[in-house]
């Protein structure tokens, strides 16, 4: 175990492995049957496992605290973590039953109880080390499954789909995409995107050539993974390849900084010895890794200073701001008052000041924009027609082709004459967000069109994705309260102009501390597990929870069998005509349904008849549609 240790082995661990080892020993002798597995991967969270147990139809987990006489809560939920982990992300795991076993070795005795969740996951086994053999004698006489064949179980695949953040982190500390995120639906084509991005960059290096990059994807399919990706391998490489990740989304950045920031602290407070992962983090900075676009453009207006990185990604791409919203801003909050470009006509001009080579990367969601001022993608094709942009190289999905992908056949054909090469690497398709239904996003957009019948049959399946409805604020929270587990994120969400919330206690217009929101634990009652503060579209986009209630209010009506975007103003709701408005309204709703990674429950309150703004029979309405798509109501299921 020495030998294959990455760095060198240290007292600690070697006093941990002797008392680990000696009591391993006796549990093999008393079970000679059984497997063995130590130190076990868990790759989506960096960590492994002291040991893993097949025993009959079991699989146990176990993970030794030495010398502890307490059973610390981070404990408890690590190992739990695990234990999930591999129910989820692990192909031989997903039928089997699975403990997670804590052994405190100076604890004292403690009783054995066990119960499992539907999941077939345990909740985890406190015990000294004197319990555990007990406690397995008593797993194995209850155990009626079929035994597991250890080599085989051994040798199923890790399919591992981390949260942003964890990517984020994982990727910060030199990890690369293909290490954390092979989605259980089977999206290889992340890796493939990654890869296609890469051979782009690199022809545009030894060419030196300039590269206009066009990536493609569904809600939650992994753009932003991908994109992190090639920002991250690219950091100081000293090669002339440095990156950076550029985003208009400023909870993202607020929130995946910070965390970069509380992961280097905690690493600072407690380092681990020969930390592996310490010569990718040294010399890092994360506000360098991720930036804020607007603040990247402002710092090269008004002067004709050289970027220093050859390669940005622009993430959600096709939020820039159009010509008028840019030009408003310089004028009004930077003093600019002869501006005249839209956002990306300025960065690509910017990027253009390099003499040699450079490479842009939009990442382009669909159906998200949700903001005035947003260009979309035709704003970026405009720009190529400018003579300075001549000489660059387009690559794109084929995806922006299409009669349906809301360009111009105008626009289209100036891209199609612009085009290196279309390449279907270029389009993520398949959600990894919801790792237990690639089907979520589609279910959606039938759900947010006319068509109930096509949302019944994408509706996910309900033990793999469950997706409820409910009259009852509370009993929402109560059931994401049952659902959540170990280091789960569970939060509301409302759209930013659901105003008639707020006699449920719900106030949208209660700005929420997004970092705080997204990262606090325990009993922080700024968490979003603390289930008090609703996050709008414009806080989470972009990012994701385990289990999330969603608030619906009556800006997005049924009336007449059709969806009605409206907004509230001074004290009653007026009808929204402006199309680009009317498709924002929409896009709130598409953002919040597809920010739950295992499943969400969808609250419609009961509205109150002496209330003009909150009339219940409106508010009907949008159960009754919910039911027509397959939603089933909380209990009824």
């Amino acid at each position: 175990m020495a030998d294959r240790l990455p760095f060198p082995l240290e007292l600690p661990q070697k006093e941990a492995w002797k008392f680990e080892i000696a009591h391993l020993r006796e549990l093999g002798s008393a079970f000679p049957a059984a497997h063995f597995f130590l130190e076990f991967a868990i790759p989506r969270m960096g960590r492994r496992a002291d040991a893993v147990v097949v025993l009959g139809g079991l699989v146990l987990v176990l993970e030794y605290k030495v010398g502890a006489r307490e059973f610390a809560p981070h404990a408890v939920e690590q190992v739990h973590g695990y234990a999930l982990d591999l129910k989820s992300f692990h192909q031989t795991s997903h039928d089997r039953r699975i403990v997670p076993l804590l052994i405190a070795t100076h604890a004292q005795a403690q009783p054995i109880g066990l119960g499992f969740a539907p999941d077939g996951v345990a909740a985890p086994a406190c015990l000294s080390a004197e319990d555990v053999l007990p406690a397995m004698r008593q797993m194995l006489a209850a155990d009626g499954q079929t035994p597991l064949d250890a080599k085989m179980w051994a040798a199923g695949g890790y399919r591992p789909t981390p949260t942003i953040v964890e990517a984020a982190q994982a990727m910060f500390r030199g990890h690369q995409v293909a290490e954390i995120s092979r989605s259980e639906a089977g999206a290889e084509n992340l890796s493939r995107t990654a890869d296609a991005i890469g051979g782009i960059i690199q022809a545009a290096h030894a060419n030196r050539r300039k590269s206009l990059c066009f990536v493609t994807g569904v809600p939650g399919a992994g753009k932003t993974l991908a994109g992190l990706n090639i920002a991250c391998s690219r950091m100081g490489r000293g090669d002339g390849e440095d990156a950076t990740f550029l985003s208009g989304n400023g909870p993202l950045v607020t929130v995946l900084r910070e965390a970069l920031k509380r992961d280097l602290r905690r690493r600072e407070r407690a380092p681990e010895p020969g930390d592996p992962e310490a010569r990718h983090i040294a010399g890092r900075s994360p506000d360098k890794f991720i930036q804020n676009v607007h603040h990247f453009r402002d710092e090269y207006a008004g002067n004709v200073d050289l970027p220093s990185e050859h390669v940005v990604v622009f993430d959600e791409a096709q939020r820039a701001w159009n010509r008028d919203e840019t030009s408003r801003f310089m004028r009004e909050k930077r003093g600019l008052t002869g501006f005249d470009q839209s956002e990306p006509e300025f960065l690509l001009s910017v990027m253009n000041r390099h003499a040699d080579w450079c490479t842009v990367v939009c990442l382009i969601g669909e159906g998200q924009e949700i903001n005035r001022g947003e260009a979309g993608i035709s704003a970026w094709i405009a720009a190529l027609a400018t003579g300075e942009l001549a000489d660059w190289t387009v690559h794109a999905s084929p995806q922006l082709l299409r009669a349906d992908s809301h360009l111009s056949a105008e626009m289209r054909w100036m891209l199609e004459r612009r085009s290196g090469g279309l390449d279907a690497a270029l389009h993520l398709g398949v959600s990894v967000r919801s790792f237990r239904a690639e089907t979520v996003s589609a279910f959606v957009a039938a759900l947010l069109s006319e068509d109930s019948g096509r949302a019944k049959l994408l509706l996910p399946a309900f033990d793999r994705f469950p997706i409820v409805r409910t009259r009852s604020l509370a009993a929402a929270r109560l059931w994401l309260r049952e659902k959540r587990r170990a280091g789960e994120r569970t939060g509301l969400l409302a759209s930013s102009n659901a105003i008639r919330l707020k006699p449920e206690g719900l106030h949208v217009k209660a700005k929420v501390e997004v970092a705080s929101w997204f990262l606090n634990e325990g009993a922080d009652i700024r968490a979003s597990n603390a289930l008090e503060d609703a996050a709008t579209e414009f806080d989470v986009q972009g990012l994701e929870l385990d289990w999330a209630a969603v608030a619906w209010d009556l800006n997005l009506l049924r009336s007449d069998n059709s969806w009605v975007p409206r907004r509230f103003r001074g004290s009653a709701w007026e009808a929204v005509n402006d199309a680009d408005k009317r498709a924002y309204i929409v896009n709130s709703y598409r953002v919040l349904l597809t920010r739950a990674r295992q499943g969400m429950v969808i609250f419609i309150p009961c509205g109150d008849a002496e209330d003009k703004t909150r009339p219940p029979a409106a508010y009907d309405a949008i159960d009754r549609w919910l039911a027509d798509c397959g939603v089933p109501a909380l209990g009824r299921h």
